[in-house]
């Protein structure tokens, strides 16, 4: 009976398609909305309780087609990212719509691409820090020579590629007997390298490392980080999902102190490839870093939307947020957190000694 009702409803969407394809020269060309229109059309939060199809559908007619592809695809993305924001209990600054936030979320396509913004938007800031300090004009790759960021030996190849990508030098620190990342080892790593006359300027601490699932010292490599002026980008591609439940989410006490956040939809949340959740604290330190304005991309809402084409590498983009809009909707927070309690209980149970 369930195999029929999805039958039903994929047919339903196909067939959405065929005549959305066939009326196509009956709809506007452009939008007829203002920036902002869809804050309005929805809620504040992802639904506790999964939601009816027929509801969730019947909304693509009333809420994405006014839109068009833009900016219904930027402003759907910016309300799911808030969505999932508040889900995971991460710092109100990551949030699009919050009065005291210079921060949002971003679906980029993966880890590795979320892991070299991020580098990039640091190394970037960090090169206008120096610029301002010093009195002679001093050209960007010299500086680019003198800086080093850090990760835990722990850490994702695509650390690695970023560094290779960017040109800059990553430094693998020793972790500790649970394979977690201390405090105190960044803060001497720090300290030898400033001695070198190098400029520490990130840290990619890691939430689950791919190998063995560790978890580095946030709440102890926050604080060097704060102090010693080090971007904090948070790699939680493997365990984020697992902040849906409350319970789990012990490891990210020192979550306070990280510029941007990222983990993959994909791994626990039935979301498929391609749909990787972004954060920053500060947009305007991604902006700077991607933003260009040629004639051809101006429009009559340049300065009062959000574009992302200044928060990411490529121009153009998917539509990614729809198909969490989708599960978010459709499951509920309260089914999606038995079904990351049911994998990562199998997870316990299979691998414990």
């Amino acid at each position: 009976m369930q195999a029929e009702e999805y039958n039903r409803r994929g047919k339903e969407m196909v067939d959405y398609i065929t005549k959305y394809l066939g009326s196509i020269r009956e709809r506007r060309v452009i939008p007829d909305v203002k920036p902002g229109y869809m804050r309005q059309l929805l809620p504040e939060a992802a639904p506790t309780e999964p939601e009816d199809w027929e509801n969730i559908f019947n909304d693509i007619e009333k809420v994405i087609m006014p839109g068009a592809s833009s900016p219904a695809c930027t402003e759907l993305e910016m309300n799911v990212m808030d969505w999932l924001c508040k889900a995971l209990e991460l710092p109100s600054f990551f949030l699009h719509y919050h009065p005291d936030s210079r921060g949002g979320g971003i679906l980029q396509s993966t880890v590795s691409e979320s892991t070299l913004v991020a580098l990039l938007a640091a190394r970037k800031d960090k090169i206008l820090q120096l610029r301002a300090e010093l009195d002679q004009d001093v050209d960007d790759s010299v500086i680019n020579s003198r800086l080093v960021a850090y990760a835990s030996d722990q850490a994702h190849s695509s650390v690695e590629k970023a560094g290779l990508i960017s040109l800059v030098k990553i430094r693998f620190l020793p972790t500790d007997d649970e394979l977690s990342l201390r405090g105190d080892t960044l803060k001497q790593a720090i300290q030898e390298d400033r001695a070198r006359g190098l400029v520490p300027f990130l840290l990619c601490s890691t939430l689950g490392t791919t190998g063995v699932c560790a978890f580095d010292k946030l709440s102890e490599l926050g604080p060097v980080c704060e102090e010693e002026g080090l971007w904090l980008h948070v790699d939680a591609a493997y365990a984020g999902s697992a902040y849906f439940c409350p319970e789990l989410r012990w490891s990210m006490k020192g979550i306070e102190f990280a510029h941007s956040f990222v983990f993959n939809p994909s791994k626990w949340m039935m979301v498929h490839f391609d749909c990787t959740a972004f954060w920053v604290k500060d947009k305007y330190k991604l902006q700077q870093t991607f933003s260009v304005d040629p004639v051809y991309l101006r429009h009559e809402n340049s300065q009062a939307a959000t574009d992302f084409m200044h928060w990411q590498i490529p121009l153009s983009r998917r539509f990614r947020a729809l198909k969490l809009w989708f599960v978010l909707r459709s499951f509920g927070l309260k089914n999606l957190q038995a079904h990351i309690r049911h994998v990562s209980g199998f997870f316990k149970n299979r691998y414990q000694y």
